[in-house]
């Protein structure tokens, strides 16, 4: 199952918890020390069991519980019984902040960046800016492998609308009116806006004949990345 890590994708998982008795079932799975059965869960909060595999199910779809399968009788082979349906805390990790932030993002390029530098003995800086570059350009591929028909501008500016930039059309240029490093901007400006610079340049790279060209400049309220045709350069 895949799972559907926009920002509409992590609502619906949240959103699934908002119902009181699926919430309830959720917190029960979690707090165990092992994966439980339905029946278990049945019988620990007092719910009719058809009403648990309901609800069990649903956070399996959102990808918030695991199943696995487990005969319980410690049997094997003809007559052993059908495998019991056990329920456990899923691997994954669900965050939704509105204006969307990618903390993640930043602080993986940071750590991996002052690892780098770190083993080679190299300013952390130039590592950083060179490790934002890449991943832009690997994302920047990989959306552009699956563009289909559609132009290359708008694979990327749909990679960064994915990732909380909010790419805004300002005449013929590109304002990005969120910053998904708000917080760390702010605080360490010139690292984190030449991260996000390297980042955007090597999207652009990835994804390749877009017309648009990245260049700093700040401004209240947006990212401090701009997006302008290349012909205005």
């Amino acid at each position: 199952m895949g799972v559907d890590e926009t920002l509409a994708g992590r609502v619906a998982a949240v959103a699934a918890l908002d119902e009181p008795t699926r919430r309830r079932l959720y917190e029960h799975v979690v707090r165990q020390s092992a994966p439980v059965s339905r029946d278990e869960v049945a019988v620990a909060l007092g719910i009719p069991r058809a009403t648990v595999a309901f609800h069990l199910d649903q956070l399996v779809e959102q990808d918030l519980l695991d199943v696995t399968h487990q005969r319980r009788t410690g049997r094997s082979g003809p007559g052993a019984g059908r495998p019991a349906k056990l329920y456990s805390r899923s691997r994954r990790h669900v965050a939704v902040s509105l204006p969307e932030r990618r903390y993640d993002l930043a602080g993986h390029l940071l750590a991996a960046a002052i690892d780098e530098a770190d083993q080679s003995e190299r300013p952390v800086r130039p590592v950083l800016d060179r490790r934002a570059r890449l991943l832009g350009e690997e994302l920047g591929r990989l959306a552009g492998e699956s563009r289909g028909d559609r132009p290359a501008a708008e694979v990327f500016l749909g990679v960064l609308e994915s990732h909380g930039f909010e790419p805004r059309a300002d005449g013929d240029q590109v304002v990005l009116a969120n910053c998904p490093f708000h917080a760390l901007a702010r605080d360490h400006t010139r690292l984190v806006c030449g991260m996000n610079l390297n980042l955007v340049d090597g999207l652009l790279r990835g994804v390749g004949d877009t017309g648009l060209a990245a260049h700093l400049d700040p401004a209240p309220d947006l990212c401090c990345v701009r997006l302008e045709p290349l012909s205005g350069r």
